[in-house]
């Protein structure tokens, strides 16, 4: 068969510049469309809400019984109402608050007419959450998607949003002689400010890195084009022979793990006799753009590690991974264990997964519509941006997150005044556009980690390969990890497995120093041998334990070390580390 003719050349060229002329006008409009909507798809929300409105359109039955709720409802608030009107303005509820919903907790929301406001309120968001779910023929993540939506445009038309409605807004205007309003105007500008200069938050000057957080002392002792490696002081005159490498997200800051000295878990671990290291990741730019999970694994936790084993040599290591930074470790530490490198003594897991198919509301917008929409707009400017990263997860909670900041700073004129972990909260970073699409792809859609089609150098890996013990923390109110997700660690590892829930959410759940009032967590171990637990028994029969969790921990990570030594040195300048500034770093501190 001879060459193609030049004709046939001319047009795969032909076909190639229209395919590329496409791809180019494609790509630009989604983008410019995601900077519009916030980077949800149109595309996914109209395929969520017309599967919801066909069902319930061809559902006669669940008609039938919406519209007797209707009816029941508007009874009950009519009998309320009449009620309040003969007993001077008061009377029994028709329907309570859910138990974390604070909106309506003032006295004043139970005094006419605004009981019945939230009264109409309550009833009228009861209404739409049956509408919205248990509709059949609806798929499980278009069913999510539109409760979800349907919860957000309620909250937005909340009566404690508005002047008009919300009694305790009024009564601080009239106290206030309008003063309370004029405070909430200024600060309304000072955070549009704020906002178009890319300062940070209100307050947060009150927390800054290296002098009220991030203090633990300690040197950066190696530096690549992703990482900063912090190696800690020592705090005790003999330390564990094991080190600690901890991994943190690289969607966040690393000193969450060391915020102010009494709830620092840095510093913690160091007075416990422990030899610490952290990553700081860096903040990537738009140059960073191609920088995928691989180069984060082998940039990041591989290159730390090898730092770790030139420091404190002929031992192994405690590997610990917090949030997206312990699904990084579980993809290392099981492509080492397919390896045969048996540097890890142990991994611990700190609100990660391995298996995101249940992972919270997070998933709901997450299918190949919304995953291409998106990555549309981080090609175009090589990154998530801060903005919409934090947008994302301040939608999981939009009535402590929004909605009730937006009462309290702008409507009631007040400051909360940020502790350390709101500080850092507002410290928001950045996201490559490869990783973040590796993440999304890989991950969360098609849930290659959990199901042995994740590739490591060409090659599939398997948590179940991983043979060190693991330690997994979970915490009772997460939205990012929820523990029952976190729980499946269970059904991969084929290893002694140690699983932890604890009070909190995913961030204070974790930051649970010891002398916090109020904790209580619940741990059992599962042998390799033993059978599989499914999560609502383990709930039931897994011991209860009053305070922090840290100690548990620190336990667990003292009885699978060796007698104390003399702590290393800081650095191994004859091993190419040598120190290079003081702790926190200079990553930590990029915008």
């Amino acid at each position: 068969m001879g060459p193609p003719s030049s004709n046939a050349l001319a047009h795969l060229s032909d076909e190639a510049e229209l395919h590329r002329i496409r791809d180019t006008l494609d790509h630009a409009a989604h983008a410019s469309l995601a900077r519009l909507t916030g980077g949800l798809s149109p595309a996914a929300l109209t395929a969520a809400f017309t599967d919801w409105a066909v069902h319930l359109a061809v559902s006669p039955g669940k008609q039938v019984e919406l519209t007797a709720r209707a009816i029941r409802k508007w009874n009950c608030l009519v009998q309320f109402a009449t009620c309040c009107a003969l007993s001077g303005g008061t009377s029994e509820p028709c329907i309570e608050p859910l138990a974390q919903d604070r909106r309506f907790a003032g006295d004043e929301w139970h005094r006419w007419p605004f009981n019945t406001f939230h009264q109409a309120f309550l009833l009228q968001q009861q209404w739409w959450h049956n509408a919205t779910t248990d509709i059949d023929g609806v798929t499980r993540q278009h069913e999510a998607a539109v409760e979800f939506v349907s919860r957000q445009i309620l909250d937005m038309a909340s009566p404690s949003n508005f002047i008009a409605t919300n009694p305790v807004v009024q009564r601080l205007i009239l106290e206030t002689g309008g003063a309370s309003l004029m405070q909430g105007l200024h600060n309304f500008l000072d955070d549009w400010v704020r906002i178009a200069r890319s300062k940070p938050a209100a307050g947060t000057e009150a927390c800054q890195v290296g002098r009220d957080v991030a203090t633990t002392p300690g040197k950066v002792i190696y530096q690549n084009c992703l990482i900063e490696l912090i190696q800690y002081e020592p705090a005790t005159h003999n330390v564990r022979p094991e080190p600690i490498l901890i991994v943190p997200a690289w969607i966040m800051k690393y000193y969450i793990l060391d915020l102010s000295p009494q709830n620092s878990l840095v510093r913690y671990l160091t007075d416990q006799g422990f030899t610490v290291f952290i990553i700081s990741w860096k903040n990537p730019t738009a140059e960073d753009r191609d920088l995928g999970m691989d180069e984060y694994r082998k940039l990041g936790v591989m290159a730390a590690l090898d730092a770790v084993n030139a420091i404190v040599p002929h031992h192994k290591v405690h590997a610990v991974g917090y949030c997206l930074g312990g699904t990084l470790l579980s993809i290392a530490a099981a492509a080492m264990a397919r390896d045969g490198d048996k540097r890890l003594q142990t991994v611990s897991l700190l609100a990660a997964q391995a298996d995101f198919r249940e992972a919270g509301e997070l998933t709901l917008f997450i299918n190949e519509s919304q995953v291409h929409f998106l990555e549309d707009l981080m090609r175009s400017q090589g990154y998530l941006d801060t903005r919409q990263m934090a947008g994302a997860f301040q939608l999981l909670r939009s009535n402590d997150l929004i909605w009730s900041r937006v009462v309290r700073h702008y409507l009631l004129g007040e400051r909360t005044p940020l502790n350390d972990l709101m500080a850092w909260n507002a410290d928001a970073t950045r996201m490559p556009y490869r990783m973040h699409a590796d993440y999304l792809e890989q991950l969360f859609l098609d849930n290659d980690l959990a199901e042995g089609r994740f590739l490591v150098d060409g090659q599939p890996i398997a948590i179940s390969d991983i043979r060190a013990p693991i330690f997994a923390v979970g915490t009772e109110r997460d939205h990012v990890a929820p523990w029952r997700s976190a729980f499946k660690i269970h059904l991969l590892a084929d290893t002694d497995v140690t699983f932890l829930l604890t009070t909190g959410g995913h961030n204070a759940g974790i930051v649970a120093e010891p002398d916090r009032p109020g904790g209580r967590f619940q741990v059992l171990t599962k042998s390799a041998a033993d059978r599989y637990l499914d999560p609502d028994t383990w709930a039931r029969i897994a011991p209860s334990h009053e305070g922090s969790w840290w100690p548990e921990w620190t336990q667990w990570l003292t009885s699978h070390s060796g007698k104390p030594t003399q702590p290393p040195t800081m650095g191994a300048p004859s091993r190419d580390y040598p120190v290079l500034c003081d702790a926190p770093g200079t990553y930590v501190l990029q915008t």
